[in-house]
């Protein structure tokens, strides 16, 4: 986990893109990303699954040791998640975890914190709150839950949906764990967040519904016979990224 953990630098964070296949691993290895983290949504909905329930963890648990096979860090999003399901994916090559409250009891999060650290020491338990996911932000809520998750062991806290400045500097303000923010287009910038504290940026699904939004206009622009995007992967070079070795 140290290699891992000293990757979330102050001043110049870790850029974690998400991913949900070998392929999309791969290519972003291929790019430079020395860590890459999977996002649930794009992992269920490849399998034709609800994302948030649990219905993921077995294909989830196969994507990890898959993507364990490449030279980076890996942290798998597990959901709510479970002491077993954070032992399954540290066992096939996960450096880190990150494990949602869903606005259950914050409490309950923090004993299930307490519980993984105590099983896997090693993993980087990134541990999520939702007081601003899909819903009105609650700052005070917020930094009561972060402060809670710390205090229980979480290697580092992720506020995914949180986007004023001034919110995002009062969480940093109020941990010693790094920072995690989902990365929100038009709202964030790399360089804003890095002059705020944030120690880690996060895509979350971001990638995954940018190539079912560029699936759907080039079909489109195929059936109204438009121009297509120049210079996209070849055959053989996708052909290479589908395997992990």
């Amino acid at each position: 986990m140290n290699d891992f953990a000293a990757l979330h630098r102050s001043g110049d964070p870790l850029v974690l893109p998400n991913v949900w296949d070998v392929a999309s691993a791969r290519c972003l290895v291929e790019a430079g990303f020395s860590a890459l983290g999977t996002t649930s949504l794009g992992v269920a909905a490849a399998a034709g699954l609800p994302d948030g329930t649990g219905a993921a963890d077995a294909e989830t648990l196969r994507l990890t040791r898959a993507l364990a096979k490449l030279p980076v860090h890996l942290t798998v999003d597990i959901e709510t998640g479970s002491v077993g399901t954070a032992v399954a994916v540290a066992a096939a090559g996960a450096v880190g975890v990150n494990m949602e409250d869903a606005m259950g009891p914050a409490e309950a999060h923090a004993a299930l914190i307490r519980s993984v650290k105590r099983e896997v020491p090693h993993l980087f338990v990134n541990a999520r709150t939702d007081t601003h996911w899909q819903r009105p932000g609650d700052l005070a809520e917020t930094l009561r839950r972060v402060r809670l998750y710390a205090d229980a062991g979480a290697d580092g806290v992720f506020v995914p949906g949180l986007a004023e400045p001034a919110h995002v500097a009062a969480v940093v303000s109020a941990v010693d764990v790094p920072v995690n923010i989902l990365f929100l287009p038009g709202r964030h910038t790399v360089t804003a967040l890095a002059e705020l504290g944030v120690r880690r940026i996060s895509t979350g699904s971001l990638l995954f519904r940018a190539a079912l939004a560029a699936s759907l206009s080039t079909a489109e622009a195929v059936r109204d016979g438009l121009a297509v995007r120049p210079n996209l992967p070849r055959y053989d070079q996708v052909n290479t990224w589908s395997t992990a070795h």
